[in-house]
């Protein structure tokens, strides 16, 4: 996964994501534009697409929801999300299985 910047604190770490809503599933879709691409079943309605990112992303990494926070793009299709408790190494392994 060489390709996106993550910044990593002892808190956790701090990465973009770029949303795809309304697709079939959700997965991880590859890289765009320094970006961790990510397609959400849930449409950008109400905040929907939101809450799939946040549950997609605790999935994906094995924390509790509450450990994933949208830092910026609530309204944007490019997000910077925060997530406590985990290395880049733990994403990088996420995102390499899938």
């Amino acid at each position: 996964m060489n390709g996106i910047p993550v910044t990593e604190s002892d808190q956790g770490i701090v990465f973009q994501v770029r949303v795809v809503p309304r697709s079939s599933r959700s997965e991880v879709a590859g890289i765009q534009d320094d970006a961790l691409k990510v397609r959400l079943k849930a449409p950008p309605v109400e905040g929907k697409a939101n809450e799939e990112c946040v549950r997609f992303l605790a999935g994906l990494l094995g924390v509790k929801r509450d450990r994933v926070r949208i830092l910026s793009g609530l309204k944007s299709k490019t997000k910077t999300v925060a997530v406590s408790g985990v290395k880049k190494k733990d994403l990088e392994t996420a995102v390499a299985s899938g």
